[in-house]
């Protein structure tokens, strides 16, 4: 007897729990994957920012510098460079070897919610509750930004680089867009609090997520809306929603412990997946493969798509 082929597999996604990351600096406020997802920094509310061997679990240095705890953070695209923010009112380029401050950056007026390197790794972009992005050179001795957009009317939440093209999100309810080699600004009203944004992989859309508990996708050119995702909870949290590495999918944060993964295309929800019983603070999609991170409490977890034998035979020693 013949058996029938094989369906074709649809994508497949983050399901299975690889191993839980006792990060031991508190809560954690953000975590993210460095550019090929062999690490992730975790930054803490113990003012501590921490970087970690993705397929360990293994703790490889800690950066301590803030006065305060840390927001967010970026690795630059050759491993050489961190930068952090934090509720300090500070940026700080790092030394990933040394673990050393290489600059403290200070002109924000309150906590620095996002910041981002752009692909060269000269410029640092940051983005406060003083409703400003600011831009400063990593090379010079400066220790004024290089550029100050205050287009926004509240608190920038949320930034991300792309080429010559910058995305914020802020507290006003607009998705800004700036073209940074035209000098253009292109808005678009949302009207709710936004908690994130990104570009999709293609860089056709961006993504945006916002306090009404809604995640939207939109055409970057004409600002049509060509998604619209919901059924999590996000009312009174700064949560982050991305998107996976091939764009077939939307995830967010939510306040009732899980992360929610939508198709794109369909907009049904294709995944609900239980991280546990507080708020799903942050997470981070793998550039290349089906890898997630999520951060809960005091505690980092890895997803995948295949449970870690299938993945590896040797044995991983799980910490925490």
């Amino acid at each position: 007897m013949a058996f029938p082929q094989p369906k074709p597999q649809p994508p497949q996604l983050p399901q299975h729990l690889l191993r839980t990351i006792n990060c031991q600096q508190g809560a954690v406020r953000a975590v993210r994957f460095n550019v090929d997802g062999n690490y992730l920094l975790s930054c803490g509310s113990d003012k501590s920012l921490k970087l970690w061997s993705v397929g360990r679990g293994t703790l490889l240095k800690t950066y301590s510098g803030h006065g305060y705890e840390v927001l967010d953070a970026d690795g630059s695209y050759d491993n050489s460079q961190l930068c952090s923010c934090s509720s300090d009112k500070t940026v700080i380029l790092w030394d990933v070897a040394t673990g050393q401050v290489t600059r403290k950056l200070r002109g924000h007026a309150g906590k620095v919610n996002c910041v981002q390197f752009n692909e060269e790794a000269t410029v640092i972009l940051s983005g406060s509750i003083d409703g400003t992005v600011r831009c400063w050179d990593t090379k010079s001795r400066r220790n004024e930004p290089i550029q100050v957009l205050d287009e926004a009317r509240d608190s920038i939440s949320s930034l991300k680089v792309s080429q010559h093209e910058l995305l914020t999100g802020s507290v006003d309810g607009r998705v800004r867009r700036y073209d940074l080699r035209m000098g253009q600004l292109h808005v678009d009203l949302i009207s709710s609090p936004i908690t994130c944004v990104c570009f999709s992989q293609d860089g056709q859309c961006t993504l945006s997520s916002s306090l009404d508990s809604k995640v939207r996708l939109l055409d970057k050119s004409t600002g049509e809306m060509l998604g619209e995702y919901a059924g999590h909870k996000m009312k009174g949290y700064k949560l982050d929603c991305c998107l996976s590495s091939k764009d077939t999918h939307v995830l967010s944060c939510s306040e009732d412990g899980h992360v929610y993964c939508w198709d794109l295309v369909e907009g049904s929800l294709s995944l609900k997946l239980p991280v546990g019983k507080a708020v799903v603070q942050s997470l981070s999609f793998h550039p290349t493969e089906t890898c997630l991170l999520t951060a809960m409490e005091g505690c980092v977890q890895v997803w995948g798509a295949q449970p870690e034998e299938a993945q590896d035979d040797t044995p991983v020693s799980q910490n925490g």
